[in-house]
């Protein structure tokens, strides 16, 4: 039952799948009790911590059900819901996978337990045709308000979700959308990066270079102001030669490898990088480490992000943590006072915060 150390899924998430999954299969039954807690932790090769919040998030979805005393055992779960007997909020979603908005997805489910309302999970693989579907279909079923999570890098309302804040729908994004006129929970991306290249520039490094997302990745050029930013407040040189740009097409591991394995070819280079992504980062970082370079002593690294790969990566990474359990629990309290039809800001703003481990 080994655990795939590449995917930045946290451990306890890809032990939920399996488990899952499992049940899907056939391979565990309903009513079947399922190994000890420490005989997981064996098997997954985990701590007894990570099970435990695996177990209880599938108790708490109702995968599972525990007897005191007498184990944990695959619950009996129906097999549709009838959305006119149950209050629902519809999370859409563009890659399930996504270490980020995983950790939010938690939180959501948490909180909305707390007010009666059950979530349903769709997701769109990336396609923009795809998720307007999506949005439609939960629309048609009944749901009462969405919550959408969109890896568009296109960051401005799509004609969908524009026709939902026409019809005054409740739904709160939770990526990034500039639109000042649409609801969205997060966090103040050029300040994490202002915060990320401070922190560079006062640990003593003079030339910091970035990795930004491809051409057009609203994101990458978002954090990349607040780069600028604090270049310029500390009167640091900005080379242009400096700010590597991800493959178009690519995903951000493989970019932040390449440009890695780039970095280390070149003569004269950045003393400290600052990633616009953890994925990018940690890319960048096992390329350098296979070139035999040395973190920080030859290049020093700060990702964006802190999803739980970081701190367990090869050197764990400094990075900018943004506050997935308040975005998700903010976010639903927000949804359902907009479903009870109050009066909501449209856009809330928190503050990320700097997480220094041993990169830089």
């Amino acid at each position: 039952m080994s655990l795939d150390l590449k995917n930045p899924k946290p451990f306890y998430l890809q032990i939920i799948d399996d488990i899952k999954m499992k049940i899907s299969s056939g391979q565990l039954k309903i009513g079947e009790k399922i190994g000890s807690q420490q005989e997981l932790s064996r098997a997954y090769d985990v701590s007894l911590i990570t099970i435990k919040k695996a177990i209880a998030e599938l108790i708490n979805q109702n995968v599972l059900f525990s007897r005191v005393g007498k184990g944990t055992y695959v619950a009996n779960r129906p097999s549709t819901i009838d959305l006119s007997r149950h209050k629902t909020i519809g999370v859409v979603l563009s890659d399930l996978k996504n270490p980020f908005f995983s950790l939010i997805i938690n939180s959501i489910e948490a909180k909305a337990s707390e007010f009666g309302y059950n979530i349903l999970l769709s997701n769109s693989a990336d396609h923009a045709d795809k998720e307007d579907t999506v949005i439609r279909h939960f629309l048609s079923i009944g749901v009462d308000g969405l919550i959408i999570a969109s890896l568009s890098h296109m960051y401005r309302a799509s004609s969908t979700i524009r026709e939902l804040k026409n019809d005054d729908f409740p739904f709160i994004m939770v990526s990034y959308i500039e639109d000042k006129d649409v609801y969205f929970v997060g966090t103040d991306h050029e300040k994490g990066a202002y915060m990320a290249t401070e922190h560079l520039i006062q640990a003593g490094y003079n030339q910091v270079g970035y990795i930004s997302g491809e051409e057009g990745n609203l994101l990458g050029k978002l954090r990349e102001k607040g780069y600028l930013r604090a270049m310029k407040k500390y009167d640091k040189e900005i080379n242009q030669n400096f700010i590597f740009r991800s493959t178009s097409g690519a995903k951000d591991y493989e970019s932040g490898y390449e440009i890695g394995a780039r970095f280390c070819r070149l003569e004269k280079r950045p003393d400290a990088i600052f990633a616009y992504k953890d994925l990018a980062a940690l890319g960048f970082e096992q390329a350098v480490l296979e070139h035999g370079m040395k973190i920080p002593q030859d290049v020093a690294i700060v990702g964006y992000d802190n999803i739980e790969s970081t701190e367990y990566a090869p050197v764990p990474l400094t990075t900018i943590s943004q506050p997935t359990d308040e975005i998700g629990k903010l976010t639903t309290e927000l949804l359902i006072q907009k479903i009870q039809g109050n009066e909501i800001q449209f856009h809330t703003i928190l503050k990320p915060e700097l997480i220094i481990r041993k990169s830089c």
